[in-house]
């Protein structure tokens, strides 16, 4: 029996999929979203997530690199806001970047997130949405709070297709659904 043997039926604005339920390590299992190519479910997110934002005041829209970043694309393009994405890796061309440290639950490591230099100026004294595909621990979220913060940007909302885990602590995020977690 393979890892994909195993789903979790999900539907996210109308648009049905079944996520593989897979152990990330011992004892922990969830239903992995990939939005990577999905075409239709990162449009028929992208825009429910815009409507959910409609009542917010904000000027840019804020994702870490790299699975959401196709959702931050449409919701860019649905709501006609830019959006910047944090790299999770330096490059020579981005400048004097800003950088913070964040611990993602599907890699179990450490990792950096990265500011452009040019996307500083973008997000600088204004208000911005953070945006990922799943917020699971909250680690990525407070990695983006932090750059944003050292950019002078005010966050006024944290949006997601999905939360996971324990749904309390997710009452303020913007999303369509929530993930249950699978011991």
């Amino acid at each position: 029996m393979s890892a994909y043997d195993k789903t979790f039926p999900v539907n996210i604005a109308g648009v049905q999929r079944a996520l593989p339920i897979m152990e990330i390590k011992p004892g922990l299992r969830i239903a992995v979203l990939n939005i990577l190519g999905d075409t239709e479910l990162v449009q028929a997110a992208s825009e429910a997530l815009s409507d959910q934002l409609s009542s917010l005041e904000y000027s840019v829209i804020v994702t870490a690199e790299a699975k959401s970043i196709p959702l931050a694309h449409v919701l860019s393009v649905v709501s006609e806001k830019p959006y910047v994405v944090l790299r999770k890796t330096h490059k020579p061309y981005m400048g004097e970047s800003l950088c913070t440290e964040t611990l993602s639950i599907t890699t179990g490591k450490p990792q950096m997130l990265y500011m452009d230099e040019k996307d500083r100026s973008l997000v600088s004294g204004t208000n911005v949405v953070l945006l990922d595909d799943v917020i699971s621990t909250g680690s990525t979220l407070k990695g983006m709070r932090l750059l944003m913060t050292q950019a002078q940007a005010k966050v006024v909302g944290e949006s997601a297709i999905f939360t996971e885990g324990d749904e309390d602590q997710w009452a303020n995020i913007y999303a369509l659904g929530h993930l249950p977690i699978f011991g």
